[in-house]
């Protein structure tokens, strides 16, 4: 079974998917909208907390179904519902149904996947004939703060570590800026992407987001020998702080309609 960085069933899992939700539901629910339609069966790719695959289950209505899957999908269970489906899986190794799914969506799963091309096939595979396939994934290295642009902007040195941590542990930090030429290069038509960027400050979702990631990420960071503990604090801290700003990562989501 796949190992991710942030696996969700430590307790920093909650402050993850709710900062994500804030951050990024609205961006997803822009993208998903021309594709998921009354009717329309969708497959959710590690569907977190479920808030996606829910808005997907609205919109598709009685005559829709919804296929939402996780590794571990313990907030999951609770969203079952008459046209929803959880299912334990993890899309690295299982296998999917061929060419059941009007569109398919994931998004900062494949990132953390070492066999990221071939769990991309398999989405392809389960999509019908003139489906669409949506993806939204990070790249999280051509931003970075930089207080000589912006005196504001701080450049955390625990970032700057963890980001090492998970490149170190196969996790691509710039996967969302390979999507466009990968998707045409799987055969894809009518691919498009887009980036999305906006400020994080202190005590924002963004900050909320970075500190579960922290401290979920505390011991390894530590042991690293990069950081010490009074330079971890002094970080936590500064995510307080409303007046320290960070770009964030780049979201790209791209899309592409199967042949």
């Amino acid at each position: 079974m796949t190992e991710y960085v942030f696996d969700n069933k430590e307790a920093e899992t909650e402050q993850r998917f709710g900062a994500l939700e804030a951050l990024f539901d609205p961006v997803s629910q822009r993208h998903l909208e021309p594709y998921v339609q009354p009717g329309s069966h969708c497959l959710e790719v590690g569907g977190g907390s479920g808030s996606i695959a829910l808005w997907m289950s609205e919109r598709v209505g009685e005559r829709g179904r919804v296929v939402v899957t996780d590794i571990n999908t313990r907030f999951l269970d609770g969203i079952a519902g008459p046209n929803i489906e959880v299912r334990q899986h993890d899309i690295a190794s299982d296998p999917l149904e061929k060419a059941a799914f009007d569109v398919a969506h994931t998004r900062l799963v494949l990132l953390h996947i070492p066999e990221r091309k071939r769990a991309l096939e398999r989405m392809i595979a389960a999509v019908k004939p003139g489906g669409w396939l949506v993806l939204q994934e990070f790249d999280a290295d051509s931003m970075r703060a930089d207080p000589e642009i912006v005196p504001s902007e701080h450049l955390l040195k625990t970032l700057a570590v963890m980001w090492e941590l998970m490149a170190a542990r196969g996790v691509n930090l710039r996967f969302g800026r390979e999507l466009y030429p990968l998707l045409s290069s799987l055969g894809l038509r009518d691919v498009e992407a887009e980036g999305h960027v906006s400020v994080w400050r202190g005590a924002s979702a963004g900050a909320r987001l970075l500190r579960a990631n922290f401290d979920q990420l505390h011991d390894a960071i530590i042991s690293s020998g990069k950081l010490t503990e009074q330079e971890f604090a002094e970080d936590i801290a500064r995510l307080d702080d409303p007046s320290i700003t960070w770009p964030s990562p780049i979201m790209w989501t791209a899309h592409g309609r199967k042949p």
